[in-house]
């Protein structure tokens, strides 16, 4: 019915097997991975065939289909080998299968490939990567195999297992005549609309009677005339695996589009069809089946991704869970006494006395960590040292081979009896290896594992339930006769019933996986180093270099970066057998100047992993001291630098001439600067140095003689940097002497000056040609002469630059050059009448209010020793304003009106103004010096303080007059306070800022708007500043003065009343918290939680407080921030997410950082996970808002894009077309004729 509609959704696949950021060498030879432990196969995603995946999965968990297919042999098949040949008849669709299955049951590789599946189906790679709908694939599947295994014993495989019929009556109520039709069904398609589950379907199907009456009555045959009658259906007969599909997409004919019903809808794991069916006379268990198979569509009508639920009939799989995978398995309870499982030597006995006695030590530390589920380094190194130094110093217990590659147990064992040893080895043995919860072969606990395409993960039957609603539910249903019993030899047995020349092929690819995952692991695990010998080696210039050439100096080695530094060490000695003396190995790398020793490794017993060697790593072969009996200066500090030192040269006569000289030499990274005089036998001058990216004579900077004691990585220079020499005494710079120094022409070499004069020109901008050397008043001039303007504007105009929006910056003085002035080559310039301002000048921009709109401020000159006050007043003048209740406010720097220039007396040069800057004319007069003028708010959140409301509306808390701020609020969205807040102006307090929190709460209460609330105190009272027209800082302190907590001129403050009094230190964080109402997508009242964070912001702190403070256990909340503009709740990491990030940084897990910012007075939903267990957090109104945002997003959008087609005359289509929908294609499988 829908075609390709289901467009695959990425977003559950993981791009880890891709190698994102990984350099391997051979990545793209690598084998497939093997099993994970679940021991069970996926498939892989070829695009868009999730789809597939999950029913071949289902059909592959179907013993019965599985094994009937591979009862069909090569004869009546045919053999892929013969596919190509035009006169055989090869059923390939069936061979494929078959190899497919045998492949998910044998070959050891995490993931199958259906790619010579889908080639059969006559599939391109179009096909491939277009989801279809798994329904349709159901019955197209099953359609082709019929069609492929006509004239075989397998001809009725389908029909002998899924094949049903269902028989329609009509019964007349006067002769009680039945007329019935019967039909064939191999998938029972039920309804998920207005129901509410699978046999709450059923019953409306099969059990209820449709009635024909009154206006619609039925013509009866034996009657000959219109009758009542009853119409009913009934199941006929039931096949033994019953398919459930589940109608989850429908059309809306009012709105004309498709939609997925994402109600609940239950089913049972165990059904009893009886009512259902039209012989009922049989046993119970002739009807009773049980679900095996779960098809889960997650997503919408228009994309999304499918999985599959699947119980293990077979106990094929490991069905272990993660988490017991990762905890150990030893069961402390069961030994003696708990030091026994903390005593590595009754470990590691326990393990070596498993099967084979001799095992490779790398093999015991894998031994270790499957069984105590932790590795050696990680819980006995510290305290016991390295794996085989442990097994070493108890050499009278464990018997390590003469490479120590291997290791056994002593048979002869001092310590105690040998019976003593293997009875307590066989008990710890028991607890070790002792299967987890799940894994023991119990009727009663089935095997359930989670399909996703090539993860396969275990679940618990309970988690079925989670499938029941959503956007991720249940969309196709498998049963199976609870009477089909598997025989005993098939359990747990993957070779059961596959065909002989199945099992050989499967044995030979598994033995030809291992082969190439041990030559790609020995690629992957091995490096090259190159090995530098000191021998070969001389010193000189500062540096290491070959004596005859790098080729006989360096040796090439393949070594295994799995073994340690003393097996490197060793495998060296082998190779040199001229070695004499000690052996030092160093990391060396090569810099200009040569080769150079870094650090020195050591630590024989760590890896080469472990101490950070690098695949093409130099390592450096000497005794550790010196090369050629001189000593080697080793390490990062003392880097050989190169640098190019130019100096001037003299003549014969010892006279300089004109001419630099251009020498490398090479310094160490620590050296004065100074030394540089002694290397070139120049007893003293002045020091220039250049960077090694800088070019020109600008970018020489001198060194101060007081600086010349410091290093060359002081200064900054690097390899490649240059240094110049220069005589104290000599006042010109050779640099301009030698052409190589002189840097070329800039392409840009003018400016462009516009005519804004409003004069009559023949031009209206020219160019003029200009240095950065030029003076501002040569090209006002010459811009005056060839725009051909009246000589009257040489005296009487100015030049001023003009930005990308075209308006009109500060004229730049006439003495200015363009370097000073700061003008770049190529920019604009307007001629406009007047003056530029003097050095004692100030120009500024000013306008009237704080909502200033571009292109109205208005220009004004003054002298910067002019009064705020004076300044004020010529403004006022300039723009016909009157009276005395005015102040003035700097623009910041996102243009709104910054802080007051409160000081009145004070000269403009004194308040660090310059020319440019932008004035407000604000309307009200300042406080006096050293006073606040604070507008108080009334804040009453919701929630239970209902006897602080005001006497007026004992009902209603909240205020519709004018001076009220107020979120739009959303009907029947019960208790969602975080979405709602109210402010109410209450007036003005003047304040001084060495008043206290306590002394502004005191005078706000005398406000007469607060005489409507009933406040016992002030200590009663909250105090927030009030940001973005919400509560934001929290004032804490009742005896702090104001000054301290620096409010500024602008601060307004809300008070919020308390029921008690409080007492919050620095290191309390007010929050508001919220419980989950259980089955409701809303929340209770908001209620006030105080954290203590003097241990930390970290979410478990804040987890252990929130349920302290609820009384419930840490590990059943749910935690998450409402961040109220985005309509969005943010999830607090979880406690299992908090024990996998221990191991990161702590600032990771900071919640003042990002992405929380936890601050006082934010809101928490908190859900109880023992009456509700999901994750969404979010509430009703959540989706209005967010649906509002949408809509005036996508308003803005479309109001920007009419703007753009008004000025620009074009279609707004032309622009950014919208992506139409692939066209709906129909699921077809092409099979050829078998007849």
């Amino acid at each position: 019915m829908f075609g390709d509609l289901f467009e695959e959704d990425y977003s559950s696949v993981s791009d880890d097997h891709y190698g994102k950021g990984k350099k391997l060498k051979t990545k793209a030879l690598e084998p497939p991975a093997p099993r994970e432990f679940t021991n069970l196969s996926g498939i892989r995603n070829q695009g868009g065939t999730c789809y597939l995946n999950s029913l071949l999965q289902t059909l592959h968990f179907t013993p019965e289909f599985r094994e009937a297919l591979f009862s069909l042999g090569p004869e009546e098949l045919g053999s892929l080998e013969d596919k190509d040949k035009p006169d055989a008849k090869v059923r390939i669709i069936p061979l494929q299968l078959q190899r497919l299955f045998a492949q998910l049951l044998l070959l050891d590789q995490e993931a199958a490939s259906t790619t010579d599946l889908t080639d059969s189906f006559g599939w391109t790679s179009d096909e491939e990567m277009r989801q279809h709908d798994v329904q349709e694939l159901n019955r197209i599947l099953f359609s082709a195999l019929e069609t492929s295994l006509v004239g075989t014993s397998g001809h009725d495989l389908i029909n002998r297992l899924y094949h049903g019929t269902i028989v329609n009556q009509i019964v007349c109520k006067e002769c009680k005549n039945v007329s019935e039709k019967q039909e064939d069904f191999l998938d029972l398609t039920v309804a998920v609309r207005n129901v509410s589950g699978l046999e709450d379907a059923l019953w409306s199907m099969y059990v209820e009677e449709e009635v024909f009456d009154y206006d619609n009555l039925y013509h009866c045959g034996t009657c000959d005339r219109l009758v009542k009658a009853a119409k009913s259906a009934k199941l006929r007969k039931l096949p033994p695996f019953l398919t459930f599909s589940l109608l989850r997409f429908n059309f809306d004919f009012v709105k004309c589009e498709r939609y997925k019903d994402t109600s609940c809808y239950t089913f049972p794991l165990r059904i009893n069809l009886k009512p259902f069916c039209e012989q009922s006379e049989l046993d119970d268990l002739e009807y009773t089946y049980d679900l095996f198979s779960v098809i889960i569509h997650k997503g919408g009508c228009y994309g999304g991704h499918y999985h599959v639920y699947i119980k293990d009939v077979d106990h094929l799989g490991n069905w272990q869970f993660q988490e017991d995978k990762s905890n150990p398995d030893v069961n402390l309870e069961d030994l003696q006494n708990e030091e026994e499982i903390d005593d590595p030597l009754m470990i590691l006995k326990a393990v070596l006395s498993q099967g084979s006695n001799l095992i490779p030590v790398d093999q015991l530390g894998q031994k270790l960590l499957r069984n105590i589920g932790i590795s050696w380094n990680k819980k006995y190194r510290k305290q016991c040292g390295p794996l085989r130094k442990f097994l070493q110093l108890h050499s009278q217990i464990f018997l390590l081979s003469s490479d120590e590659s291997t290791v056994s147990l002593l048979k002869d064992c001092s310590l105690q009896g040998e019976s003593d040893i293997r009875r307590n080895d066989q008990q710890l043995l028991k607890t070790l290896t002792s299967e987890p919860p799940g894994l023991n072969d119990r009727p009663s606990c089935p095997h359930w594992f989670d399909i996703n395409d090539s993860k396969v993960q275990p679940i618990k039957e309970k988690d079925i339930e989670q499938q029941f609603q959503g956007k991720e539910s249940a969309y196709m249903l498998f049963y199976r006769k609870s009477q089909l019993q598997r025989p005993p030899e098939a359990r747990a047995n993957p070779r059961h019933r596959v065909p002989c020349h199945l099992l050989n092929e499967m044995d030979a690819a598994n033995i030809e996986l291992q082969i190439q995952r041990a030559e790609c692991d020995s690629t992957n695990n091995n490096f090259e180093l190159h090995l530098h010998l000191g021998p070969h080696y001389r010193f000189f210039n500062g540096a290491l270099h070959p004596v005859v050439s790098q080729t006989e100096s360096m040796w090439d080695l393949t070594f295994d970066k799995r073994k340690t530094l003393g097996d490197l060490r060793q495998s060296i000695f082998q190779l040199l057998e001229f070695w004499e003396g000690d052996m030092v190995l160093s990391v060396a790398k090569f810099v200009p100047a040569g080769l150079h020793v870094y650090q020195t490794l050591d630590g024989d017993h760590l890896t080469l992993c472990e101490i950070e060697i690098a695949d093409g790593e130099d390592i450096f072969v000497w005794n550790g001291v010196e090369v050629g009996g001189v000593q080697i200066p080793a390490g990062s500090d003392c880097e050989p630098l190169l640098l190019n030192v130019l100096h001037p040269a003299t003549s014969s006569e010892e006279e300089q001439c004109q001419q630099l000289i251009d020498s490398p030499h090479v310094f160490p990274s620590n050296a004065e600067i100074g030394s540089v005089f002694t290397a070139c036998a120049i007893p003293d001058g002045v020091i220039l140095v250049n960077s090694a990216e800088s070019v020109g004579a600008e970018s020489w900077t001198a060194i101060p003689r007081e600086d010349l004691k410091k290093t060359f990585r002081e200064q900054g220079l690097r390899n490649g940097s240059s240094i110049l020499i220069q005589d104290s005494n000599d006042g010109n710079s050779l640099l301009t002497k030698q052409g190589k120094w002189i840097t070329s022409v800039n392409e840009i070499d003018w400016l462009q000056v516009k005519n804004l004069c409003q004069l009559d020109s023949e031009e209206e901008h020219v160019k003029i040609s200009a240095t950065l050397t030029t003076v501002v008043f040569d090209i006002r001039i010459k811009a005056v002469k060839e725009l051909k303007l009246m000589k009257e504007l040489a005296e009487d105009s100015c030049l001023r630059p003009i930005d990308r929006n075209g308006k009109l910056l500060c004229p730049v003085p006439d003495n200015y050059t363009l370097k000073e002035a700061e003008l770049k080559m190529g920019s604009s310039l307007g001629l406009c009448p007047g003056r530029a301002p003097t050095s004692s000048q100030l120009f500024l921009f000013f306008a009237v209010g704080s909502d200033v709109q571009p292109g109205t401020e208005m220009e004004i000159i003054v002298e910067e020793t002019i009064s705020v006050r004076d300044c004020l007043k010529v403004m006022l003048e300039k723009s016909g304003l009157s009276g005395d209740a005015w102040h003035l406010r700097k623009m910041d720097w996102c243009y709104e009106a910054g802080e007051a220039l409160c000081e009145e007396d004070a000269a403009l040069k004194e308040l660090m103004l310059s020319s440019g800057d932008t004035l407000l004319l604000i309307e009200g007069k300042l406080p006096p010096l050293g006073f606040l003028k604070v507008p108080i708010w009334w804040y009453q959140p919701r929630g239970p303080l209902h006897h602080w409301k005001s006497h007026q509306d004992q009902t209603n808390c909240t205020f519709s007059q004018g001076g009220v701020w107020r979120a739009n609020s959303i009907q029947d969205a019960p208790s969602d306070a975080h979405a709602e807040v109210s402010l109410r102006y209450l007036g003005d307090v003047e304040i001084s800022e060495d008043a206290t929190l306590g002394e502004l709460k005191c005078q706000a209460m005398t406000l007469p708007s607060f005489s409507e609330f009933s406040i016992p105190s002030p200590a009663f009272l909250r105090a927030w500043t009030v940001e973005s027209r919400r509560p934001g800082r929290l004032l804490r302190v009742h005896y702090q003065r104001l000054r301290e907590y620096k409010l500024g001129q602008r601060t307004e403050i809300c008070l919020e009343p308390l029921q008690k009094e409080e007492n919050l230190g620095p290191q309390h964080v007010l929050l508001r918290t919220q419980m989950r109402l259980p089955g409701k997508r809303a929340y209770a009242l908001p209620v006030d939680l105080v954290w203590d964070t003097a241990r930390g912001w970290t979410a478990g702190s804040l987890r252990h407080r929130v349920a302290d403070f609820y009384s419930l256990p840490v590990e059943k909340i749910e935690i998450a921030k409402y961040l109220p503009e985005k309509f969005e709740w943010l999830p607090v990491p979880g406690w299992k997410q908090q024990i996998t990030k221990r191991r990161k940084k702590k600032k990771q897990d900071n919640l003042q950082g990002a992405p929380y910012h936890l601050k006082d007075g934010d809101t928490l939903g908190i859900k109880n996970l023992l009456v509700e267990d999901d994750d969404d957090f979010s509430t009703v109104r959540d989706d209005i808002g967010r649906e509002k945002q949408k809509a005036f997003a996508l308003g803005k959008k479309k109001s920007q894009e009419a703007l753009r087609v008004q000025s620009s005359d074009v279609p707004s289509g032309a622009e950014t077309p919208a992506r139409p929908r692939g066209p709906e294609a129909s699921l077809s499988i092409h099979v050829g004729s078998f007849r």
